[in-house]
């Protein structure tokens, strides 16, 4: 394993540009205009602080009072090492992602991602939103996310309700 300073001198070489920089404050500002917008339009849901993350993942969660009172939530998910919008659901601990993952065992989830009960893996369903989103179109982009996961909610909500999961 190499040293951790010459982790910290390549690190410090690519900053010197200032891509990563620009990037990263507009990934942060994208996802905040995001929060903001669905808050604003779903004022129902409710929605959570920004997590910025360590250039792995930023999210925010945005959440439907029926999956909140079930002690679930929705995130909405940039991954930055993966260049995509996914959306996933997840528990508020991992005794209900595993009750809610096993309950699920054998169902129809309408081809989404099953999540496993492992470190590093919140995840219950997930689903790609957007892979390699373009960010010169923010609106487009927008929508497309809201879209996707105002989709995604109504799937999840029927799979529970089909599951008879409480």
């Amino acid at each position: 394993m190499k040293p951790f300073n010459d982790d910290v001198v390549a690190y410090t070489e690519v900053l010197r540009d200032g891509k990563i920089q620009r990037a990263y404050r507009g990934i942060l500002e994208f996802m905040s205009s995001l929060r903001s917008r669905l808050e604003q339009n779903h004022p129902d849901h409710f929605v959570s602080a920004l997590y910025a993350g360590y250039l792995d993942m930023t999210y925010f969660a945005f959440t439907p009072s029926i999956l909140k009172e079930r002690r679930l939530k929705i995130a909405i998910v940039y991954l930055h090492p993966d260049h995509r919008f996914e959306v996933w659901l997840g528990a508020i601990n991992r005794n209900v992602q595993k009750e809610t993952l096993r309950q699920l065992e054998g169902k129809d989830i309408f081809g989404y991602k099953r999540g496993e009960i492992k470190p590093g893996e919140d995840a219950i369903l997930s689903s790609i939103l957007v892979d390699h989103p373009d960010f010169d179109t923010k609106e487009k982009l927008e929508n497309m996310i809201e879209e996707g996961t105002l989709t995604f909610i109504q799937d999840v909500v029927k799979i529970l309700n089909d599951s008879k999961i409480d």
